[in-house]
Order: structure tokens, then C-alpha cells, then sequence
């Protein structure tokens, strides 16, 4: 077992740092004001080649892992951009991961090498208002019509849909009542959205206002069947191929944000002087920093451990959950911490805290719920039986 540096992990968290230099917290705070989305960070880290870092070098991507992903989506949050910093670009990394290994190759050389170079922004359609995370239970429905599917329904929470291109689509192609298990009959397809019969409307929502949230309904939306990943009927499974590496992903930006709030919350703690004496002297504030700060390492060990079993091909769906769940956990534990320790400032917009508390409360919910994640590892890791 080795737990010394990696060079190269390293030489990314170097290099990431050069770059979010250029992008203080003001940068972050006005884009997420103005629910603007942050195109000059964006596209510094596309010249860089780094939306592509984990697309095989053949199709114009850095052949990384998921692993190499995590630490630079770590670092992007922890510089300030917290959620959207890494919102902007972790779609096309995790997203991409169905038309990589099931799509055809046709499909796989078209879409793969403009998503590396940064000119190809992709949405992820899955959730829907009446099923949130029971995905067996979607109703958007794609009818085959000879070469074309036609496509009936809507989706929610749909990222950056108002400046993607494409988005890939978890619809029904069989009803769930004719199928020998409730995850069978669901399909994935390469769907355009900027389509007159697709309607794109912004939720608005507490924070990561930089990065826009849609509700997105499919109104007889025409796909080739060109389009569709892999076979009919097995897009659950295929699915599955991108939620595991994006609980990874989720976890490492976490990890981020929480280690922002950490440095803001310490330097306070030496700085901000009452009663004649720094405030990080008085036990009350300083253990639960320290506290903070181990479960951020800890979490940091589970999200290691993750990313190496995915990038190892090994099943790891009890790891990359574990790493979401205490990861989410960790960093909403200090950004609150760090909330507290300002004290009145900590709601003052300034100091940026009131910024990463918003944006790491999410983490608990998204993109699956705390409580989801313990209705799985309760059954399928402990096998208890299933609440649901």
C-alpha cells in the first residue's frame, strides 16, 4: 500500500493552480451574481487541453483517469471556484464515459474529439419532476420510427442545457410493466437540444448560479438511431458507466470546497482579535476546525481509494458512494464550520464562506441524496433487506 505523492498528481494540481490563479474569488462571486457562465476560466482550461483529460489520446484527450480527473477538480474548488468552477467542465469528463466504451465507433470519432478540444458542450438528461432518484420509474418515452426514434417527455436539473449542443438522454423504449425488471427497457440516446421541439427553461435555485439548472421537455424530438449507445433496452446499464466516476468526481470537488472554507476559516481564526486575543485561541472555534480537518482527510483517503478501483476496472460502486457520502458530509461540516467562525461576517458576501456553504450543501443532495446512498450500501453492501 502507498501513500506517498504522485509526481504526476502532483504536476496536475501545479498546473491547475497557475490557472485558477488568474481566477480569484471575486471572479466567482460576480459570475455567480450575474448567473453568468465563467467562459474566459473555461476556455483557458480548454487551450490547456484539460476539459479532455480523461478521453483516450486517440481521440484528442489527455489518457488519464479518473483518478488524474479528481485531483484537478479538487483543486479547481479549492481555489475558490468551488462548484462553478468544476460545474463548467465536469460533464464532459464524467458524461462521456457511456459513448467512450458502448457507442459505435462512427459515433465515438465524431462526438469524442470535439468534447477534448473544448467545442463541444454535452448535457446529462436522466432526472425527471415525478421520478427524481427512482430511475426506473422515467416516463420520457422514444418511439422507434423507422431510422429515428421519436422522443416524448421532460427531464429537470439538466446542466448547462442553454449552452449544450448535445445531451445524452436516459429515455424509456419499452414500458416498465412489460419489462422482466424494473431497469430493463431504458435506453441511452446522443440527442440534439437546440431544437425548436425541445424547450429549455432555467430553475432557479440557491447557488452554483453561475452554471445554469433546466427543466427540459422533448416535444416529438427526431433522433437517428445512429444516435442511440449501445443496444436497446440495456441504457441503465450503460449508465451506470458515468454515475459511479461522477460520485468520484462529486466527492473530489467536495473535498475542494472544503479545504477553501478550511484556509478561509484559519486565517480568520489567527487574524480577527476580540477580547485581546486571536479567536482561533479559544478552544470553542479551534476544535471544530481541527475536527473539520481530519474528516476532510479521511474523506480524501475514501476518495482515493475510489478513483484507483474505477481506474483499475474493478466493481466499485460500494467505494464511489462511500467517498460521495463522507466527502459531502466532510466539507458541508466545515464550510458550516467556517460559517461560524466568522461569526456575523461569515453571512457577509466579502468573505466568500456564505459562497462555499451554499454550494456545498448541495453536495448532500446531489447528484445522489445522502439517504440514497445509505439505501444502497444497506442493501446491496450489507444485504439487508430493500426499504423501497
Amino acid at each position: 500500500m502507498e501513500f506517498s505523492r504522485s509526481p504526476e498528481h502532483e504536476a496536475i494540481r501545479e498546473g491547475i493552480r497557475r490557472i485558477c490563479a488568474d481566477f480569484p474569488d471575486d471572479y466567482w462571486a460576480a459570475k455567480d451574481e450575474a448567473h453568468e457562465f465563467p467562459w474566459e476560466f473555461y476556455e483557458q482550461l480548454a487551450a490547456g487541453g484539460w476539459v479532455g483529460i480523461s478521453i483516450p489520446e486517440e481521440f484528442g484527450g489527455g489518457g488519464q483517469g479518473i483518478a488524474e480527473a479528481s485531483v484537478m477538480l479538487e483543486e479547481i474548488a479549492a481555489s475558490g471556484a468551488a462548484m462553478n468552477g468544476c460545474s463548467a467542465i465536469h460533464l464532459s469528463i464524467f458524461g462521456m464515459e457511456p459513448v467512450r466504451r458502448y457507442g459505435s465507433p462512427d459515433l465515438a470519432a465524431e462526438v469524442l474529439p470535439r468534447v477534448a478540444a473544448g467545442e463541444l458542450h454535452v448535457a446529462f438528461g436522466v432526472t425527471e419532476p415525478d421520478a427524481g432518484t427512482d430511475t426506473s420509474s422515467i416516463r420520457t418515452r422514444a418511439v422507434r420510427d423507422g431510422d429515428e426514434y421519436v422522443v416524448h417527455g421532460a427531464k429537470v436539473w439538466t446542466t448547462k442545457a442553454p449552452l449544450c449542443e448535445m445531451c445524452l438522454l436516459l429515455v424509456r423504449t419499452t414500458p416498465r410493466d412489460e419489462c422482466v425488471r424494473p431497469t430493463d427497457g431504458m435506453t441511452l440516446l446522443l440527442v440534439d437540444l437546440q431544437r425548436p421541439e425541445v424547450d429549455i427553461r432555467p430553475i432557479p435555485k440557491l447557488g452554483r448560479n453561475a452554471v445554469v439548472s433546466c427543466e427540459v421537455r422533448y416535444d416529438g424530438l427526431r433522433v437517428p438511431v445512429g444516435r442511440r449507445i449501445g443496444e436497446e433496452g440495456k441504457g441503465f446499464t450503460y449508465l451506470l458507466d458515468g454515475l459511479n466516476p461522477e460520485r468520484i468526481l462529486i466527492a473530489a470537488e467536495a473535498l475542494g470546497i472544503g479545504r477553501a472554507a478550511m484556509q478561509k476559516a484559519v486565517q480568520y481564526g489567527r487574524d480577527r482579535v476580540v477580547f485581546g486575543r486571536p479567536i482561533g485561541q479559544n478552544q470553542g472555534l479551534a476544535f471544530p476546525l481541527a475536527e473539520a480537518h481530519m474528516r476532510l482527510h479521511a474523506a480524501e483517503l475514501a476518495v482515493r481509494e475510489a478513483a484507483w478501483m474505477f481506474d483499475a476496472g474493478m466493481p466499485c460502486g460500494e467505494a464511489a458512494n462511500t467517498a460521495k457520502y463522507l466527502a459531502a458530509d466532510a466539507a458541508f461540516f466545515a464550510c458550516d464550520r467556517a460559517m461560524q467562525t466568522h461569526g456575523g461576517m461569515g453571512y457577509a458576501r466579502e468573505y466568500h464562506v456564505e459562497r462555499y456553504w451554499r454550494e456545498a450543501r448541495l453536495m448532500k443532495i446531489a447528484p445522489v441524496s445522502q439517504e440514497m446512498v445509505c439505501n444502497y450500501i444497506a442493501s446491496s453492501v450489507l444485504g439487508l433487506p430493500k426499504s423501497y
